[in-house]
């Protein structure tokens, strides 16, 4: 399904996307790195209205599929789409205003103020009537990651934390339909966890499709509408987290004995591994 565009100066842009519009599919997708097969036949749809968690072992291939379902690693069979239209038509700009991708690590080699970080996102935006949004873009992304408190600081003097927090701003700025996130919790404390998984499931509910690499499964069992669990470059399982996380499942993938059961009051899965003290 090709989504819908909307010309403006000269340049098509993207309209907003129905709910349920898939917005990145890969079919039959496999990758090599080397010598390695690091995908092996996966299928994925994120559609528009879904946050959809990417789960599983270290070198699983999580952020190698996020990274082909963003155009950013060539496929060595199978396809991979976005908005309808095959990935290598898009050239490196248009690709830009479908989908917006924030890496595992963001490192900057001038101490940019967060401001000027944050604004980057714009960038795909310039010369197109949407140029227009840029500060309400920028400010509106600053203050739902709390971090305009420090906007005028340079980005190499930042925790971790902040660093991580500032880059998915940016993200967020770029406004497009599409975000795909690799570990967008990993450095970040248990308030701010929570704070980026809500701005996920915001984000759904405004029509994007989110894709987010998480290592937390009772985190992705919370705010994930579905969830892949990857294994050995393949999809072992995929689905609503209550239906595919299962204690004996994420067991055999983990290699460590994992309890899965519902919290007492919203009966979400709660997945903790086994402990004997």
């Amino acid at each position: 399904m090709r989504i819908t565009t909307v010309r403006r100066r000269g340049r098509a842009l993207p309209a907003r996307p129905s709910p349920g519009t898939p917005l990145a599919e890969a079919r039959d997708l496999h990758v090599r790195l080397g010598r390695r097969d690091v995908l092996r036949g996966v299928g994925l749809t994120a559609h528009g209205g879904e946050v959809c968690a990417l789960v599983g072992p270290n070198g699983a291939g999580k952020s190698s599929l996020l990274a082909a379902l963003a155009a950013d690693l060539p496929a060595s069979r199978g396809t991979v789409r976005i908005a309808g239209r095959a990935a290598a038509e898009w050239s490196a700009r248009e690709l830009a205003l479908h989908r917006a991708v924030l890496p595992q690590s963001a490192e900057l080699s001038f101490p940019f103020p967060v401001v000027e970080v944050v604004r980057m996102g714009r960038a795909p935006w310039a010369g197109t009537a949407r140029e227009e949004e840029d500060e309400e873009a920028v400010a509106t992304a600053m203050a739902a990651t709390e971090v305009a408190a420090f906007a005028t600081r340079p980005f190499s003097a930042l925790s971790g934390g902040e660093r991580a927090r500032v880059a998915l701003a940016r993200v967020l700025a770029q406004r497009t339909p599409l975000l795909l996130l690799d570990e967008p919790t990993a450095a970040l404390d248990l308030r701010h966890q929570e704070l980026v998984l809500e701005i996920c499931r915001e984000r759904a509910a405004a029509g994007d499709a989110v894709v987010a690499v998480l290592h937390d499964l009772s985190l992705a069992a919370a705010y994930a509408d579905r969830v892949a669990v990857l294994h050995d470059g393949r999809i072992a399982a995929a689905g609503p987290p209550a239906e595919v996380f299962d204690g004996e499942l994420l067991s055999g993938i983990y290699r460590r004995p994992v309890e899965v059961f519902g919290h007492p009051r919203t009966g979400v899965p709660l997945v903790l591994p086994e402990r004997t003290a």
